[in-house]
């Protein structure tokens, strides 16, 4: 421890001696250079700190110059020199001319080279510079250096051009020195001005556009750079494409364009005005406060840093005013003619309605301007704007909506006419246009919401002309009307005829231009006006009464009336007959037509309805005159009466009592006889009576229907004749209240045909208020019941939804129907059916046609039938005999026979007692005969016996004119005949074999297995 602490101590004691003689050395050094004598007038001096010892040679004579002169800066205000030191000698002079010579002294004891600055100089000069080596108080002979402070900074540098790619610089000339450096993104550019100029101007290209560029300008002068001067400037952005107007009003342009790259304001300038939009308002502008009808001119700027591009320019008008006064001037049916008053002085318009353009020029004399519009549909709005045009820019446009006058009805057909009321009905030609129908002074308006429009005019004189006029209407205008007239029928039964045995006379009131009577194949004709008269008329005959009204080539039946003369005069003669106690009447062959004979004896009425020429009343007493009145009757009328005295036989007065006791005892037996054996004729004689007898004539048995229709068809059918005509009043006495009723008549297909009261089939209600419950339809006796049939009219359209109502409610099984929807062009039945198997909707009910079989004379079908408010689904068979002409029979018996086998398999099969609806076009004519045929073809099975007569007086007591015609009623007794023909071929039963019988009975089975799959 002791040995390192002498240690440290002799350390620090060598320590100290070093730094005492370093002292000594350096202020010996200190007093040598202050003895040293300054020659300059200013001295600099200059001392670099240094580690090295210094050494001072001492010699004798000037001393060296130095090697080099150095330029190693150079400003505009100074240049810096450096040099080596000569021989490690600090002081030197340095002389150069600045406004008059300059000597500096530099005294300069650091390091062994010497930096100096010369300044303040004058920029941009040429400078020679002597650097003179002193030391002990001699000088060197000097080294010279030429160099050139740097020139000035350019001055009052503006730009002076700005495009997408170049800038354009100008600045002033710097003491007419020529050369200048542009350094720009590192490149630098030589600039030579033109001599003589006092600026310089210079243009840097192929810049990109809307960009800030910085440039260092460098003034050049003996190839010395001045400091730089740094300016920035940008290029002008590029023009916008696509600018476009898109909307012009009277008052303002709306411009649209597409944006620039970048985020770039924008200036529109136009009419000296200008609008500065900013980046962030997008690339829209609308200008406002313009004057209609008026070009402008628009140019665009895309503006940077207050630099505009070249910008782009585009014309725009302003949008004309609207027309004026725009109204119509004339409308037709296909075409409207608009006018308005002409804007200004604008010759183009344009018209515009559904899709379509039209183009209208005016003249410049006119001061309207009309076009007319063609091709239009009539009856339909039409909504117009009208356009005025400048340079091809659309005023706002003016709406103006109107329509084309509705087309009239293509025609009005009088459907029905009766004594005071006829039916007007025509097609509705569009659903929202009105009709307005104008008749006897009064109007009938109508919306053609249904396809078919009627109206009943009622309360009008009979046989009177009266003209009508149907025009459309839509909009408020009205079309042409359609004009025609019709006339009221005649009521020919409450004429007063005046008959005789050989003429009819009446005193008409109504409009008539011929008047007929016919008689078979004979017809009379009246000329005279105002009263039908007809003469050399047959005794006892029934003439048809036609009146006929014609006009304009178009022909009224007015009335047809059967009018049965007084029947020729009898002058009978009486001859003895059963000895005296029976009067034995007898006359000659009479010259007309009768069908009995009516004898009045004793205040007793005794008829006969024997063709013969005799007539034999018992209950007399021989001996005896009584007075007597004859007379011939024909339907409702009788001849005048013949009155005559005869005498019964005087000789018989005798032998008559005992003859008397004979007769008697042989009537007795007779009578027992037929009472074991034909225990019915009796019934038929006796208990029913003779009137009895009179009103429900007797059934003829088939072993004498053969006799019997051979004696009706004698005498050309004459007793046929007075049959059919016998059963001509029959039930007309009776009520049709309901049928008569405002409300019910369009119900009606004829207003002759009208179900009575008490046997018409009435409509449910359902639960609907107010829902009608007439129908024109009447029950009918059948063989076994009274309701067995229903006969209807073939239904209206207006009456379908009715039709299905009562078969619904009846519950009915089967529809026979014997005429086509249409028959000789016209309409004898609405077709109520669906035409495919698609389910059609009438009314409350859905009927689905299932199955259709065609055959030669007969179609079958088979409906599905459903109420909408009820699950339950019904099948109905549709029966349809296709060849039965109107008002005519078929073509044979059989065809009708076997479509009669055909309905009754059927009604007999489903047994459910429900009626059976049958029905042609009026429900009467063939109706009756098809219903007619089917219960007498059952009584002639049951009963072996028929009873023609009685049967269709019976159906006339439920529906009036029941078998319509007397050829249907002939028809019928053929039908009986031909059947009763083929049972003594077959030997058999008429129903025991149907397959034998009815030759489409297989089709039936089909029809039947078929509806049931």
């Amino acid at each position: 421890m002791k040995l390192l602490s002498f240690k440290i101590i002799s350390d620090k004691l060598l320590l100290c001696v070093f730094l005492c003689l370093l002292w000594v050395v350096t202020d010996t050094n200190a007093q040598s250079a202050k003895d040293t004598s300054t020659l300059a007038v200013e001295t600099v001096t200059t001392q670099k700190a240094t580690t090295q010892p210094t050494t001072i040679l001492t010699t004798t004579g000037p001393p060296d110059n130095v090697q080099e002169v150095e330029v190693t800066k150079q400003s505009e205000t100074s240049i810096t020199l450096t040099w080596d030191k000569v021989n490690n000698i600090s002081t030197y002079f340095l002389k150069y001319e600045h406004n008059g010579a300059k000597e500096t002294f530099i005294n300069d004891t650091s390091g062994g080279s010497i930096s100096f600055e010369v300044t303040p100089l004058t920029a941009g000069r040429r400078y020679s510079f002597t650097v003179i080596t002193t030391f002990n108080a001699a000088n060197s002979t000097g080294t010279t250096a030429d160099t050139f402070s740097a020139p000035r900074n350019a001055e009052e540098i503006t730009v002076v051009g700005q495009s997408e790619s170049s800038i354009t610089l100008q600045w002033k000339k710097v003491d007419e020195l020529l050369d200048y450096i542009f350094v720009v993104n590192g490149s630098e550019i030589n600039v030579t001005a033109l001599d003589g100029e006092d600026t310089v101007t210079y243009t840097v290209s192929g810049l990109q556009s809307g960009t800030e560029y910085e440039f260092d300008l460098f003034t050049v002068f003996e190839n010395i750079r001045s400091s730089g001067v740094k300016y920035t400037a940008v290029t002008a952005p590029l023009n916008t494409d696509q600018l476009r107007s898109v909307e012009q009003t009277e008052t303002s342009i709306t411009l649209q364009w597409t944006k620039v790259n970048g985020s770039f304001d924008y200036t529109l300038v136009y009419h000296e005005n200008e609008i500065n939009i900013s980046a962030s308002k997008g690339h829209e502008v609308t200008v406002k406060n313009l004057t209609n009808t008026t070009r402008y001119n628009f140019t665009l700027f895309t503006v940077f840093e207050n630099v505009r591009s070249s910008g782009v320019t585009i014309m725009a008008p302003t949008a004309p005013p609207n027309t004026e006064e725009l109204n119509v001037f004339g409308q037709n049916e296909t075409s409207i003619t608009l006018q308005w008053k002409k804007v200004g002085a604008i010759l183009e318009y344009r018209i515009v309605f559904d899709s379509r353009e039209i183009v209208v020029l005016a003249s410049a004399e006119d001061k309207r301007v009309s076009d007319q519009i063609l091709g239009l549909e009539s009856g339909t709005k039409y909504d117009f704007r009208v356009f005025a045009l400048f340079e091809n820019v659309r005023s706002s446009g003016r709406n103006f909506i109107t329509a084309t006058v509705p087309s009239m009805v293509a025609s009005v057909n009088v459907t029905e006419r009766s004594v005071d009321s006829v039916t007007l009905v025509w097609k509705s030609v569009r659903k929202d246009w009105s009709y307005s129908l104008k008749i006897n002074g009064k109007v009938f308006n109508h919306k053609g919401s249904q396809d078919v429009l009627s109206q009943v005019i009622s309360s009008l004189k009979p046989g009177t002309e009266y003209p009508f006029s149907v025009s459309t209407g839509f909009f408020g205008l009205n079309s042409t009307a359609y004009e025609d007239f019709t006339v009221t029928a005649i009521n020919c039964a409450n004429v007063n005829w005046h008959v005789t045995n050989s003429s009819i006379k009446g005193t008409i009131e109504g409009l008539f231009t011929n008047a007929t009577a016919t008689n078979k194949s004979q017809t009379h004709v009246s000329s005279e006006d105002g009263i039908v008269s007809f003469t050399g008329l047959y005794p006892g005959a029934t003439y048809e009464v036609y009146l006929e009204y014609e006009k304009n080539s178009i022909h009224f039946n007015q009335c047809s009336h059967a009018v049965t003369i007084i029947p020729p005069d009898i002058k009978p003669h009486c001859e003895y007959w059963a000895s005296g106690y029976s009067v034995y009447i007898a006359w000659d062959t009479l010259a007309g037509i009768w069908t009995g004979v009516k004898v009045k004896v004793n205040g007793e009425t005794h008829s006969s309805n024997n063709r013969e020429q005799h007539v034999i009343i018992p209950g007399f007493q021989p001996a005896k005159t009584y007075a007597m009145s004859v007379v011939t009757l024909s339907g409702e009328r009788s001849s005048a009466p013949f009155a005559f005295q005869c005498s019964t036989d005087p000789r018989g007065v005798i032998a008559g009592s005992v003859m008397g006791v004979l007769l008697f005892l042989v009537l007795v037996c007779l009578a027992a006889f037929i009472l074991l054996k034909r225990p019915d004729l009796i019934s038929q004689s006796f208990i029913g009576g003779t009137k009895q007898t009179n009103k429900k004539p007797k059934a003829i048995s088939v072993t004498k229907f053969a006799d019997h229709v051979y004696h009706l068809s004698a005498d050309e059918n004459r007793g046929f004749s007075q049959e059919y005509e016998s059963l001509m009043p029959v039930g007309t006495e009776q009520t049709r209240k309901d049928a008569n009723l405002p409300e019910n008549k369009p119900r009606n297909r004829f207003n002759n045909v009208l179900p009575y009261d008490w046997c018409r089939v009435k409509l449910t209600s359902s639960g609907a208020i107010g829902m009608p419950d007439y129908i024109n339809a009447n029950y009918m006796p059948g063989y076994n019941n009274n309701r067995e049939y229903i006969a209807t009219q073939g239904p209206l359209p207006s009456t379908i939804n009715d039709f299905w109502r009562m078969i619904w409610e009846q519950r009915v099984k089967g529809i026979v129907m014997v005429t086509n929807c249409k028959e000789s062009g016209k309409t004898k039945c609405e077709q109520y059916w669906p035409e495919d198997r698609k389910p059609c909707l009438f009314g409350e009910f859905a009927v689905t046609l299932r199955s259709e079989k065609k055959e030669l004379y007969w179609t079958l079908r088979e409906f599905m039938l459903k109420h909408k408010n009820y699950s339950e689904e019904r099948t109905v068979k549709h029966f349809h005999f296709t060849a039965w002409p109107d008002h005519g029979v078929p073509q044979g018996t059989q065809v009708l026979i076997q479509f009669r086998g055909l309905v009754r398999q059927h009604i007999e099969r489903e047994g459910t007692g429900a009626p059976t609806v049958v029905h042609c076009s009026a429900g009467v004519g063939r109706t009756g005969t098809i219903i007619a045929l089917d219960v007498l073809l059952q009584q002639l099975e049951k009963e072996r016996a028929v009873g023609i007569n009685a049967f269709v007086h019976k159906m006339r007591l439920s529906r009036p004119h029941m078998v319509q015609t007397e050829s249907q009623y002939v028809f019928l007794h053929q039908c009986i005949m031909d059947t009763l023909q083929q049972n003594e071929k077959s030997e058999e039963n008429i129903y025991e074999n149907d397959d034998m019988m009815y030759v489409n009975a297989t089709a039936l089975r089909e029809f039947n297995n078929g509806s049931q799959a």
